[in-house]
C-alpha cells in the first residue's frame, strides 16, 4: 500500500480571511443581544458563548493537548496545521461575546451593585475573565500561530518547537484551571448569591 503525501500549505492559507464573517455575525449578534436588553436572548448567548470557549479550552487543553504530544512529529504537524487555522478565529470571539455579554448580564441582574463580600464573586469572575483573555489572546494565540507557521515550513526548527509548546501546554494547563474556576463561580450566580 503507497501513501500519498500532501504538501504543507502555504503560510498564507493557514489564516482563513473568510472566517471573518462568521466572526462578524458572531459580534452582531452579541451587539443586537446588549442593545435589546433582553435578559433571556443576552443569557442565552452568554451561555451558549460561554459553554463553547470553556469547552474547547477543557477539551484541547486535557484531551488533545497530551495527545498531541505523544504522536509522531509528521502526524503532531498535520493535525497542528489543520487545527489552528479552525481555532484562530473562534477562541478570541468567544472568549470576547463571553466577557462582554457576562458584564452587561451582571449590570442588568445588579450584581455590580452587590456589597461586600457578595461583590467578591462578581470580582472574581472578571479578574478571572480578564486574565483568560489576556492570556489567550496575547499568549496562546500568538504562540499556536507562530508554531503553525514554523511548522508549514519546509524544513521546521524542531527544537525551537519543543522549547516553545513545552512552555505553551504550562500555559494550557493554567487556563484550564481558570476555567475551571469560572465554572464554580457561575455555579454560584446560578444559584444565587
Amino acid at each position: 500500500m503507497t501513501t500519498v503525501s500532501t504538501p504543507a500549505p502555504s503560510r498564507t492559507s493557514l489564516i482563513r480571511w473568510h472566517h471573518l464573517y462568521y466572526v462578524s455575525a458572531a459580534l452582531v449578534v452579541m451587539i443586537v443581544a446588549i442593545v435589546l436588553r433582553d435578559l433571556w436572548f443576552l443569557n442565552y448567548v452568554h451561555v451558549l458563548a460561554g459553554l463553547m470557549w470553556t469547552g474547547i479550552d477543557l477539551f484541547m487543553g486535557f484531551v488533545v493537548g497530551p495527545m498531541i504530544r505523544r504522536l509522531a512529529p509528521e502526524t503532531r504537524r498535520q493535525v497542528v496545521l489543520a487545527l489552528t487555522p479552525r481555532t484562530l478565529f473562534l477562541l478570541p470571539t468567544l472568549a470576547t461575546i463571553t466577557g462582554t455579554t457576562g458584564w452587561y448580564l451582571a449590570v442588568e441582574r445588579g450584581y455590580t451593585q452587590l456589597e461586600w463580600p457578595h461583590y467578591g464573586w462578581v470580582a472574581a469572575a472578571l479578574a478571572l475573565t480578564t486574565l483568560m483573555a489576556i492570556q489567550g489572546t496575547g499568549f496562546l494565540l500568538p504562540t499556536n500561530l507562530r508554531v503553525c507557521m514554523e511548522l508549514a515550513k519546509e524544513k521546521p526548527d524542531h527544537t525551537w518547537i519543543a522549547r516553545t509548546m513545552s512552555r505553551f501546554y504550562y500555559v494550557v494547563g493554567l487556563q484550564g484551571v481558570m476555567q475551571m474556576l469560572i465554572i464554580i463561580i457561575m455555579a454560584r450566580f446560578a444559584t444565587g448569591i
